[in-house]
This record gives structure tokens, C-alpha cells and sequence, in this order.
């Protein structure tokens, strides 16, 4: 059986071709303004890598915010339950998930089984996003994927007070102009994400001891990983492939349907 996932996300459109001995192939491109067309390329995309083609697929589930907006899916499924079953598959134990993409950020209790028990989403407000780490880098004028590593050179401990998107990058104009080292601020606008996203984790899971996995674009930054390792005083695991993981657990669910 081979099944696809889909998972339309705000920044970025990810699909994942599921066999019977894992993943096949994967594809990620930007969103856009057309889901319809870009969610059947990145399929396309994928089936290419392996030789495939629509007729091999056995059922297709979308996900993310623009799931409904794809005619050729068998079925729609929320990605908080689809992130969650991509997590248990790869990692069987876990049972606190933290996803941070291009517009939100969420955090999910789960049980042994990788169902959902509880979770918290910040949807409603940019900070603590990747893009309120993407409009910081071109603030600073720094490429967004070095963000991370910039901050981990900061000397002096420093505070952005705003966690509004907007108020923030004046904020960091600000400091700029004061002539604050770009290290410091890039590792403030890290804390600040970080706190935020630890007020989600407490909403669903106070004082969690349970295994932690970072899923989303945002993982893949190593300060974000850092400092969460640091507040929750354990390691975060991490998927070699954090972007795709929801659209994994799209895969996963669409074998269970056909």
C-alpha cells in the first residue's frame, strides 16, 4: 500500500509518499497563493523521485490550514492530529509534542498511543513563530537560517520587551540605533520566542516530565532547541526531518482509513 500525506501550512506546502517499508519520497515548497496547484506539484514532485504516479497511491489525506481547499484528497484530517501521529511513528514513547511553524506555534499532550489528550495553539498572534524570527533576521539584516547560530554568540544579556511582531521590530530598530550588538538582540528575540512557547507547554502539560519532540521549520534552529532544552531541563528530541512530520502523520492516517 502506498499512501500520501499532505500537510498545507501557512509558509510552506509539504507531501509525503508512504510505503510499506516507510517513507518513499517527500517534496516542501512555499505555499503561495494557490493551495490547489501547489499541493498537486509537491505530490507530483514526490510521486517523479520514486517513479510513481496518482493511479499508485492507495488514499491521500490533507492537513494543515488550507486542507479543505485540495479536491484530491481522500480525506481531511486536523494537523494536530496528524502531527501527533507523525510523532508517535518516529518516536514511539513521546508524549509532548511542541510544533513551531511559519505562523503558529502549538503545543500537544499525548498519550502512549500518540492519540491527543490535550493541546494549546498560539494562532492568533505572529511571536512566537518563524515569522516573527523571519521578520527579525531582515530587521537585522542577517539570513534567518544564521539567526540561530548568531545568537549563540551573544555576550550580554539583553530583553525584548514586546512580543507583538510589530512593536518588536521597532523595538529592535531601537536597539540597533543604540548600537546593541546584533548577538545580543538575536539572543533575546530567542528567549522571547521560548517563553512563549513554554506557556503554551505549561497550559497542557504543567511541570512535564515526558519525553519532548520539537517538530516544524523552527526546530531546525539549534538556539530555539537550546534554551527549551535549558527551561524544561531535558533533551528535546528532534526529527531528522522536522518540516515534514505532520504530513507524515497524514500518511500514517490515510493507511488506517483504506
Amino acid at each position: 500500500m502506498i499512501t500520501a500525506g499532505i500537510d498545507v501550512g501557512s509558509t510552506t506546502t509539504k507531501a509525503v509518499l508512504l510505503g510499506e517499508t516507510g517513507i518513499y519520497s517527500y517534496s516542501v515548497q512555499s505555499t503561495g497563493i494557490d493551495i490547489p496547484e501547489v499541493a498537486e506539484r509537491v505530490l507530483r514532485e514526490s510521486l517523479a523521485k520514486v517513479d510513481l504516479s496518482f493511479e499508485d497511491i492507495d488514499g491521500i489525506v490533507s492537513t494543515g490550514y488550507g486542507r479543505i481547499s485540495i479536491p484530491f484528497s481522500t480525506k481531511t484530517i486536523t494537523e494536530i492530529t496528524c502531527n501527533a501521529a507523525g510523532v508517535h511513528h518516529v518516536f514511539p514513547s513521546a508524549t509532548l509534542v511542541v510544533d513551531i511553524g511559519g505562523q503558529d506555534s502549538k503545543a500537544i499532550k499525548m498519550d502512549k498511543e500518540g492519540r491527543v489528550l490535550q493541546f494549546a495553539m498560539n494562532d492568533k498572534c505572529a511571536a512566537g513563530t518563524g515569522k516573527f524570527l523571519e521578520v527579525a533576521a531582515q530587521t537585522l539584516r542577517v539570513d534567518v537560517e544564521e539567526l540561530g547560530k548568531i545568537s549563540l554568540e551573544s555576550k550580554n544579556k539583553i530583553t525584548i520587551s514586546n512580543t507583538c511582531t510589530v512593536f518588536a521590530q521597532s523595538e529592535i530598530v531601537s536597539l540597533i540605533a543604540r548600537k546593541t550588538e546584533k548577538e545580543d538582540i538575536a539572543a533575546a528575540l530567542h528567549e522571547s520566542i521560548v517563553s512563549r512557547v513554554y506557556g503554551l507547554i505549561n497550559s497542557v502539560y504543567p511541570e512535564p516530565k515526558a519525553e519532548m519532540v520539537l517538530t516544524g521549520g523552527v526546530a531546525r534552529n539549534i538556539a530555539i532547541v537550546n534554551l527549551l532544552e535549558r527551561i524544561m531541563g531535558r533533551k528535546v528530541l528532534v526529527p531528522e526531518n522536522p518540516q515534514i512530520i505532520t504530513a507524515l502523520g497524514a500518511a500514517i492516517l490515510a493507511r488506517k482509513i483504506n
